[in-house]
């Protein structure tokens, strides 16, 4: 078996493995709405903006404007970079539903390539950005909000397993670069 062979079966068997907990859980109503709603409010970053946002809006002051800022203008660079030049360079089909399978759920999809999720490195980055300064319990809790978005992405079958940790090894390096470049 040829080395590009074996990696391809890793990582087939690697999402198979995966995807056994999403499989389990799919099918409960409150399940469903919850994970179909993190993965739509998600779309386009738009929770993340909101959240950074939003302490603008409530209270404004220069400090939270240059935050708000900063981490939107990561998450636009994050994603001109995940999906312009990184999405290209793999063209990797996404999930497909089983025959006679219908979504729970209104759901928007999308046209490119599953590798990587984009969802997952936007949400790392979102939580390195944001974390930035802030108390360990803040910075755990953005942190899991991101990941449940990540794993979102599996729930509703957009992305493969590996394309979430993709996304997201991917969203760790760029969160990390970006949060020195937006201080």
């Amino acid at each position: 078996m040829s080395a590009p062979t074996q990696l391809s079966a890793l990582v087939a068997g690697f999402d198979r493995w995966a995807e056994g907990p999403f499989a389990r859980l799919r099918g409960n109503k409150g399940t469903d709405r919850v994970f179909y709603l993190a993965t739509e409010a998600a779309n386009f970053s738009a929770l993340w903006h909101a959240m950074a946002w939003v302490p603008v809006l409530v209270s404004p002051s220069p400090q939270r404007l240059l935050r708000a800022g900063g981490t939107s203008a990561a998450l636009v660079a994050e994603s001109l970079v995940v999906n312009g030049p990184i999405k290209s360079s793999f063209r990797r089909a996404r999930p497909v539903l089983e025959e006679g399978t219908q979504r729970p759920h209104r759901l928007r999809q999308p046209r490119s390539t599953s590798f990587p999720s984009g969802h997952a490195s936007a949400a790392m980055v979102a939580a390195l950005v944001m974390g930035r300064g802030r108390h360990r319990l803040a910075r755990g809790a953005l942190f899991a909000l991101a990941a449940f978005v990540a794993s979102s992405r599996i729930y509703v079958k957009i992305h493969h397993a590996s394309d979430v940790l993709g996304g997201a090894l991917i969203g760790i390096v760029l969160g990390r670069v970006l949060r020195r470049l937006v201080r």
